[in-house]
């Protein structure tokens, strides 16, 4: 295997730094590359966060798993890549410093902005050299996602590999145009999408949710002798989902929890005038449990408040 014009030989351990571009001080801009493999050969699995620079709960699970050494593969090859999108994570943002979003800029172009670059990258020299991939998120700003995984279910080795991960949530998940998991399908390469917790704030329990499943995954895959937890709960089946929306600008208090089931016209909460002036009942639109959940209390007419799973 060869990564940057660097060869990793079977049963090699080694961690590749590769030059993405500068900052305007000339400060060099590396994205650090970990890939773990085994003398016994198996699949290449691709492990990865920060492609949204502020989601930093994938950053973390990616740091315990090898912190622990639970990507030296039994067989196979295990990639790790914690931060792709480096200049997100310095800036404490999304995107990368032009305002454009790596996650929509697939399969990128060697001449084009800096998150078309960094996408052409991953496609040439890492996306071919793969089977399957876990990549990590969080919900966005403000917004909880309770631990999930994203896939297309109607895929019969996305629904393996989504069982074997067994996140609290399992959502069937159409491809997004012109991201990593539409473009790594193209070429035949199965992602999965993990979602857990919010950006910029640790989430323990997504955390732990994250390395566990993963570590189930490898174990699916054949590719590691490591324990697995198995989890108290069972993983819910999502085939849709709806979204409640404010109908009205003011303050919003939710009765209910991140993860929390809820029946179709249950009271989930109230949105408040600041002076008292009104208070407005917010009622599910759907039955089925809050996998989504925005912690900002401050709504404007239309916002996104809650993220309903439905489970049939």
């Amino acid at each position: 295997m060869i990564i940057n014009n660097i060869e990793i030989l079977p049963g090699e351990n080694k961690k590749i730094d590769v030059k993405i571009a500068k900052l305007p001080s000339h400060t060099p801009i590396n994205i650090s590359i970990i890939v773990s493999r085994s003398h016994d050969p198996g699949p290449v699995v691709l492990l990865m966060g920060g492609l949204h620079g502020d989601e930093i709960n994938g950053v973390e699970i990616l740091r315990r798993i090898i912190e622990q050494g639970l990507n030296l593969a039994a067989s196979g090859t295990v990639i790790c890549i914690p931060i792709i999108n480096i200049y997100g994570f310095i800036y404490f943002s999304r995107y990368v410093p032009d305002g454009k979003d790596v996650n929509r800029s697939f399969p990128g172009n060697k001449n084009g902005s800096l998150a078309s670059r960094i996408a052409y990258y991953l496609m040439r020299d890492i996306i071919p050299k793969i089977d399957y991939g876990i990549d990590f998120h969080t919900g966005g700003a403000d917004r909880t996602n309770y631990p999930q995984v994203r896939c297309m279910m109607n895929d019969p080795i996305n629904e393996q590999l989504a069982n074997a991960f067994h996140a609290p949530f399992t959502l069937h998940s159409p491809y997004r145009p012109k991201s990593l998991r539409q473009a790594a399908a193209k070429l035949g390469k199965k992602i999965l999408v993990y979602e857990g917790g919010e950006s910029a704030r640790f989430d323990e329990f997504a955390i732990r949710e994250g390395v566990n499943g993963t570590i189930r995954v490898l174990k699916h895959l054949g590719m590691t002798s490591a324990e697995t937890v198995t989890p108290e709960y069972e993983s819910n089946a999502i085939q849709s989902s709806s979204w409640i929306r404010a109908s009205i600008s003011g303050m919003f208090r939710s009765l209910v929890s991140s993860g929390e089931k809820v029946d179709k016209n249950q009271l989930v909460g109230h949105v408040a005038d600041p002076l008292s002036n009104f208070k407005v009942s917010v009622k599910s639109t759907a039955s089925g449990y809050v996998i989504g959940l925005n912690n900002n209390p401050i709504m404007h007419q239309g916002d996104a408040i809650m993220h309903i799973g439905v489970v049939k």
